[in-house]
């Protein structure tokens, strides 16, 4: 019985991470077709947690909208590499009715959270049928 609840309990994780991923994918493909590119600034780097590696860091980056109005964000890509200096100009995109979908307009900052989801789908997917498959 505890096979038939792993399995399951993995599909529907896997299942929700598909979502989200595609949910994902579909916004940044609105944001490459219709989103309103400008220059943000990167204003500063902020502590999201502490692990046994040393904190890391998340930039917030400013710009501003069609209107003239001060947007911030932080890009929820992060890591090794992703990294963005204080100070440092970047692009950026937005939707026009909704600046606080922006991102850095970068191939990585655009692509890698979908991809990051989508591949953690597949692997609760892939457990999820090899435990039903060998249970």
């Amino acid at each position: 019985m505890s096979n038939v609840m792993g399995a399951l309990l993995c599909g529907l994780v896997g299942t929700l991470l598909l979502w989200a991923g595609l949910y994902d994918a579909v916004r940044v493909r609105r944001l490459r077709q219709y989103g309103v590119r400008t220059t943000g600034m990167v204003v500063d780097n902020v502590r999201v947690r502490d692990n046994n590696s040393g904190p890391s860091w998340a930039p917030i980056i400013a710009f501003a909208d069609q209107h003239g109005y001060r947007v911030e964000f932080t890009p929820s890509m992060r890591g090794a590499g992703m990294g963005l200096a204080t100070g440092r100009q970047v692009a950026v995109v937005y939707l026009p009715h909704d600046p606080q979908t922006a991102r850095v307009f970068t191939r990585r900052h655009m692509t890698g959270p979908v991809l990051f989801v989508l591949a953690v789908a597949l692997v609760f997917l892939g457990i999820g049928t090899t435990v039903a498959v060998t249970g």
